[in-house]
């Protein structure tokens, strides 16, 4: 069975927003090699709108770092699946935008042969994590405080308590922390 990882990045007072995170060619290879193990990222609709087209566009650009074009690279070439009930169609095409149940969904995809699937945001992942069925946590903690902003795991409302076991952890010359929970 295909495991289902949550990915994110987060300050150290837990803030997801994108525009509060420390990100520097260090921590965007971490995402960078979850993708390459990764077949397939399931997105909401807001988490997808600001990924494409902004990466597909980076790697247009002449500038970019070398770690923004690989990050890049991953992205544009992994499939993608959009949960929404808004999009009609995907700017992107390894995308496929999903209207069904997301538990069936998801449970059929975690049956389907192949790689990791990867997970981001904050809507989608919340329902996924109060569903049962996220299999990994992956969390790259960045060393800010911002005292604002969207916060990780806001919202979860679980029937019991969720164990996790901390497996792995990496330290960053920046100060950020990657660390790695499986589900118990």
């Amino acid at each position: 069975m295909r495991k289902l990882i949550f990915a994110i990045h987060t300050t150290l007072d837990g803030c997801v927003d994108h525009t509060k995170q420390f990100v520097d060619e260090e921590t965007l290879e971490y995402p960078t090699h979850l993708m390459r193990e990764a077949d397939l990222q399931v997105f909401g609709r807001k988490t997808y709108q600001l990924m494409v087209p902004y990466w597909p566009e980076v790697l247009k650009d002449q500038s970019a770092t070398k770690a923004d074009t690989e990050f890049a690279q991953a992205f544009v070439s992994i499939d993608k699946i959009v949960f929404s009930r808004i999009l009609d169609s995907a700017e992107d095409k390894n995308t496929r935008i999903v209207r069904g149940n997301l538990h069936d969904e998801i449970l059929k995809l975690k049956q389907e042969q192949g790689k990791n699937i990867l997970v981001g945001g904050v809507d989608i992942p919340t329902q996924l994590i109060q569903l049962g069925l996220v299999d990994e946590y992956r969390f790259v903690v960045g060393p800010i405080v911002v005292g604002e902003g969207r916060r990780l795991l806001e919202g979860v409302s679980l029937p019991e308590r969720l164990q996790v076991k901390l497996v792995d952890t990496k330290i960053f010359e920046s100060g950020c922390v990657a660390l790695r929970y499986l589900k118990q």
